[in-house]
C-alpha cells in the first residue's frame, strides 16, 4: 500500500498508527496522533528511554525537535496530497520550557505553501497550549505529484 492509501485509510478510520509505523523514528520514540474535526493532534508519550535529563526528569531536546519535525512532515502528508514525506529545508526551534517526563503535544498550522516549499508553524506543549514548551518554524520542499 503507497502512503496516499494509507493516508486516506487513516483518515477513513480515524487510525493514524499505520501510517506512523511507516517511520522508523517516529515508531522508536513512540508518535501517535488523534483527529479533532479538522484539527490534528501529535503526540509523545511518555517513555523513559526518551529522557535526556534524569535529575529533572525531562525529555531529551532532540527528542522534541524530532518529534516536532516529524508531526509537521506527517501533517503536510495529511494534509496537503503529496505523493510521499516532504523533504525538510530548514528547521528553527526555541526551547521555553524544560519538558518534563509526561506526555507532550503537537499541534502545525500551515502559514504557507506555494508550489514547491511550505512553511510551518509547530507548537508543543505539556500541561496547556497556552504554555508551550518549544515552538518552531519548518519550511519543506514539496514533492512532485
Amino acid at each position: 500500500m503507497n502512503l496516499r492509501d494509507l493516508v486516506a485509510s487513516a483518515h477513513k478510520s480515524g487510525d493514524y498508527s499505520e501510517l506512523i509505523a511507516q517511520i522508523p523514528y517516529a515508531k522508536k520514540i513512540g508518535v501517535e496522533c488523534e483527529r479533532f474535526g479538522d484539527d490534528v493532534i501529535f503526540r509523545l508519550p511518555a517513555n523513559k528511554l526518551n529522557i535526556g535529563n534524569p535529575l529533572l526528569p525531562a525529555i531529551h531536546g532532540g527528542v522534541i525537535g524530532g518529534f516536532m519535525e516529524l508531526s509537521a512532515s506527517l501533517y503536510l502528508l495529511m494534509f496537503q496530497d503529496v505523493p510521499k514525506l516532504p523533504k525538510i529545508v530548514d528547521f528553527s526551534i526555541d526551547y521555553l520550557r524544560a519538558g518534563y517526563f509526561q506526555d507532550t503535544f503537537v499541534e502545525c498550522e500551515l502559514t504557507r505553501q506555494g508550489k514547491r516549499v511550505a512553511n510551518v508553524s509547530i507548537y508543543a506543549w505539556q500541561k496547556t497550549r497556552t504554555e508551550p514548551i518549544t515552538t518552531a518554524r519548518a519550511h519543506f520542499l514539496i514533492p512532485e505529484t
